[in-house]
């Protein structure tokens, strides 16, 4: 089955010939990937053109005018994977905290579900070990918080690591999906559960970036935690399909 991953990036050049080679090694010959870049300063865009040189066929690039955001970036790529025939799409980030190897595994667990995390939260899974512990706690907080005002069936609701079957992705209401900070991974787990849709979890070690700079921030997460609340009167009539 044709899988296509996305990764939205912004000043990702270091990381992002990495992880196509890393990616494309993998047993997966119908493997595509899809870069939306958002005109990332430091060459980032160019380094994707490359990408598209070297694995002909194999790698779209889809450049913006500017930093749109991290939802935007995926809806477009989701719209374009769709169009051009995916029957698996995937979502990881380009700086390597999603362990490319994995995806066989969450592939593999995509047999029994609509939707695959690669979760950082069930046993097997775990966080930087050279985190500090404040930010190790945060980041459960965050998660824990979500997951239990939304009443999700999963353990990592936050992360971004993840595999949907077509229909089940096709069925997202995108029209609808409002945010475009990371609290946009929390509203589409939301909404996959509300419309029936069945969520597995695979464990992954979610490493600290390799290069670059981390994009979270203080206002990232404070809209994360007030998002959450639209979130239960937002979708209230959404109903299981």
């Amino acid at each position: 089955m044709q899988l296509t991953v996305i990764t939205p990036t912004y000043n990702e050049r270091e990381n992002l010939i990495k992880l196509g080679e890393a990616l494309f090694a993998l047993p997966l010959p119908d493997l595509k990937l899809i870069v939306v870049d958002d005109n990332s300063p430091d060459g980032t865009g160019e380094a994707a053109d490359n990408l598209v040189e070297r694995y002909p066929g194999r790698v779209v690039v889809l450049h913006r005018k500017g930093k749109l955001g991290f939802g935007s970036a995926y809806i477009q790529g989701f719209q374009r994977a769709l169009a051009d025939g995916a029957e698996i799409v995937g979502q990881m980030d380009a700086d390597f905290s999603h362990p490319p190897e994995k995806i066989l595994e969450m592939l593999l667990a995509l047999e029994k579900y609509d939707i695959v995390v690669g979760s950082r939260y069930i046993f097997g899974g775990g966080l930087d070990q050279d985190w500090p512990i404040w930010r190790k706690g945060l980041s459960h907080f965050a998660n824990n918080y979500a997951r239990v005002i939304l009443q999700l069936p999963i353990r990592d609701v936050t992360g971004g690591f993840r595999l949907w079957r077509r229909n089940a992705l096709e069925s997202i209401p995108i029209d609808r999906i409002r945010s475009n900070g990371y609290s946009f991974l929390v509203e589409l787990a939301y909404v996959a559960h509300r419309l029936g849709f069945t969520i597995g979890e695979v464990p992954i070690y979610f490493a600290e970036r390799h290069w670059g700079d981390s994009k979270m921030s203080f206002r990232i997460q404070a809209e994360a935690a007030f998002r959450v609340w639209q979130l239960l009167w937002e979708y209230r009539d959404l109903e299981k399909i």
